[in-house]
């Protein structure tokens, strides 16, 4: 008896994605959806007792690609994989893969075998119920950013670096912000959950408790006398344009103030706000798709 199962994983890319699961049950497959939380990607996975018949699905499905565009409905990033029957009900897991943000920083999933370069600070991170896998582009655009100015930093043989994380999710910038060096590290969220998520993501890679103070807060409510060397926002631009004093407070003359989980169309209007304060000037921009992150100088 085989215990294999061979699949083909596609993502949906289509402009009318409730037409897609219709259209593969109209093409006899037997497959299961995946919705990422946080990039909202949809991914199919089709399941065949042979790795031939897989294989064929994916060149069928790639060669009517024209075909099916015409009624909206687009297929991409195409891989064919098997797992253990036993396993069907965590085949989810092959959607996450490592994530290399740098050459001295990755995100790996647990499940995940990954060989680190030498000198990579590697942070182990599963998927939950807390936005930040580093899958979505805005957490990736803060992770690149908090590992540049880090490095900047130790490099000029600066010994204490203190790390704001507001709004901190799963907690992986500020996790990654301690395993890169910053000698303080606080971070808060205004969902109360997410404290024990990032309490225990942060055990989990080795951070003792008192290296890293979370706190349940919103932007307006929490309170620091610290006037940070990095200050990370991944929130919404709604957020970022009310509580854009108050992340200010938190900087000195300086300070990187990086934002993100804006969408492309909306960051003109956060950088101006931001720098219409004339405490602070655009250093870069990062897009991805329709997210866009921004790094400011603090004057």
């Amino acid at each position: 008896m085989n215990e294999i199962l061979y699949c083909c994983v596609m993502t949906d890319r289509s402009e009318f994605k409730d037409a897609s699961p219709e259209l593969l049950y109209a093409l006899g497959y037997d497959f299961s959806s995946w919705k990422d939380e946080e990039t909202r990607e949809v991914r199919h996975t089709l399941y065949f007792s042979t790795a031939a018949d897989a294989e064929l699905a994916m060149k069928t499905l790639k060669e009517k690609d024209s075909e099916f565009q015409s009624f909206g409905i687009h297929f991409t990033d195409f891989a064919c994989t098997k797992l253990k029957k036993e396993d069907w009900a965590e085949s989810w897991k092959i959607h996450f893969k490592p994530i290399v943000i740098s050459p001295t920083l990755a995100v790996v999933p647990s499940w995940e075998h990954f060989e680190a370069q030498p000198g990579q600070v590697v942070i182990q991170l599963d998927p939950g119920m807390s936005f930040g896998t580093g899958q979505h582009a805005t957490t990736k655009s803060c992770l690149g950013a908090i590992d540049r100015f880090v490095a900047e930093r130790r490099a000029r043989s600066q010994k204490e670096i203190a790390m704001l994380d507001a709004g901190s999710g799963s907690g992986i910038l500020a996790i990654a912000a301690s395993k890169l060096g910053c000698t303080r590290v606080d971070a808060f969220d205004i969902d109360p959950d997410t404290v024990a998520v990032a309490r225990e993501n942060a055990r989990k890679n080795g951070i003792p408790d008192e290296a890293l103070s979370l706190a349940a807060a919103s932007l307006m409510e929490y309170e620091s006398t610290i006037r940070y060397d990095i200050v990370a926002a991944n929130i919404l631009s709604s957020a970022l344009l009310a509580g854009k004093e108050k992340l200010l407070s938190f900087c000195k003359e300086g300070t990187h103030l990086i934002l993100a989980g804006i969408l492309d169309a909306e960051y003109p209007s956060v950088k101006a706000a931001f720098e219409s304060t004339g405490r602070c000037t655009e250093l870069f921009s990062v897009q991805e798709k329709e997210w866009r992150g921004g790094t400011f100088l603090v004057n």
